[in-house]
């Protein structure tokens, strides 16, 4: 029977991490499915879910563990799926403006107080186009509950933007 492992890994920067990982995963007979890996702050970070044979499991686990000699650190996790899960619907959301504390936490609020599930956030510091002032710039794909009153999440995001003097857009 095969088993999903949710990978999560971060080690210093340098060649040859990508490599290592994936070699492990493939000599223990796993599958290598979806990741997402950046570069940040100096460090290597990411994100892999692979599907092993379940027997294998405990070794590629142990393996991944042995790869902290080369400075990265392995972390796993068995995926279980969700029964009953009720129907969603997919939004994204784009904001840019003026670089400040709490902006994700602002938003991230709003969209937990609506049950509304972030599934992918990229952030990033830019250079404004018209001065060489930061701005601060995120995407947002998130899954909210087929129920969810948009114009309420919109009311609620409109408050945050002017609040915070960004510019916020939510799309279906």
């Amino acid at each position: 029977m095969m088993t999903s492992l949710v990978l999560s890994v971060i080690g210093p920067d340098k060649p040859g991490l990508v490599e290592s990982l994936a070699q492990t995963v493939a000599s223990h007979g796993g599958n290598w499915l979806e990741s997402g890996l950046s570069h940040l702050g100096g460090k290597f970070a990411g994100i892999v879910i692979v599907d092993i044979d379940e027997a294998a499991s405990a070794q590629l686990q142990q393996a991944l563990n042995n790869l902290a000699s080369d400075g990265l650190i392995v972390t796993s996790e068995v995926i279980t799926q969700a029964d009953n899960v009720p129907p969603t619907q997919p939004l994204t959301i784009e904001l840019i403006g003026h670089d400040k504390p709490g902006i994700v936490r602002e938003i991230s609020q709003a969209l937990a107080k609506r049950h509304v599930n972030v599934e992918q956030l990229t952030t990033a510091l830019v250079s404004g186009s018209m001065s060489a002032e930061l701005l601060f710039k995120a995407e947002a794909q998130l899954l909210a509950p087929e129920t969810l009153d948009l114009d309420d999440l919109q009311a609620d995001l409109e408050n945050i933007a002017s609040d915070l003097m960004v510019d916020i857009s939510l799309n279906k």
